[in-house]
């Protein structure tokens, strides 16, 4: 039977490569992002089954989605979380107010809000799996990463905590942790992009993996390095 999957920041990077892995399943993909001219070339070059318009930082959009989806499809079974971003890398004293609160909204607020409207599907279904992105800065320190860090941090005792909450009804929740990866991200940022060996396709492996457990098996989270990645102490 074909899940119905929602994957946020998918027109890019790890979120589009999860789309196609997904869709070369025979899943039902419906791809989330915010601008709504990629959400279209995506869905129609990739063949997912549906798009949204959405920026994961509000939470009224999240409601808007959770709406449609629900009339459309009557049910979700699997949420991926990926949407996110840098914002701005620098130190803590370099960054604005404005700055931070973007950071935290998009990268920790967003996942809370998804968590929350279509983990009461989940739970009200009694059945469901959700997949949060974080990242290695959640574990390991870098200078200017802080904001980011914290908010990635955020992310991953958020879905421990949530996985708890769920378990009773059947849904499952785990995290995902990327390593630096090609995806684009670094010039996103407005910092130099770097060479890596770990590409989005390795991350949608990992996420379609911890989506595929039986029933009675969660994955909590999993780590992945790529090789070109040094980080002493690891």
């Amino acid at each position: 039977m074909s899940r119905i999957v929602l994957i946020t920041g998918a027109t890019g990077g790890f979120g589009l490569a999860t789309a196609k892995k997904f869709h070369a399943n025979g899943d039902i993909v419906i791809a989330a992002s915010r601008n709504a001219e990629k959400v279209a070339r995506v869905v129609a070059e990739n063949g997912f089954a549906d798009g949204f318009t959405i920026d994961v930082a509000r939470y009224t959009d999240w409601v808007a989605l959770r709406d449609y989806v629900r009339e459309k499809y009557g049910r979700i079974d699997v949420l991926v979380n990926n949407a996110g971003g840098g914002v701005r890398i620098a130190d803590t004293v370099e960054q604005t107010a404005e700055d931070i609160a973007a950071a935290i909204a998009l990268n920790l607020n967003s996942t809370i809000y998804g968590c929350k409207l279509f983990g009461e599907m989940m739970k009200a279904q009694g059945d469901g799996i959700v997949i949060n992105l974080a990242s290695v800065c959640a574990r390991h320190c870098w200078a200017g990463w802080s904001v980011y860090a914290a908010a990635k941090a955020g992310v991953l005792n958020f879905t421990k905590g949530f996985y708890v909450e769920m378990q009773p009804f059947g849904v499952r929740a785990t995290c995902i942790i990327p390593a630096a990866s090609a995806t684009g991200f670094q010039s996103g940022a407005g910092i130099a992009e770097e060479n890596q060996t770990l590409h989005p396709e390795d991350i949608a492996n990992a996420v379609f993996y911890a989506a595929s457990q039986p029933k009675g098996v969660v994955v909590e989270e999993m780590t992945v390095w790529g090789t070109s990645q040094q980080v002493q102490p690891l």
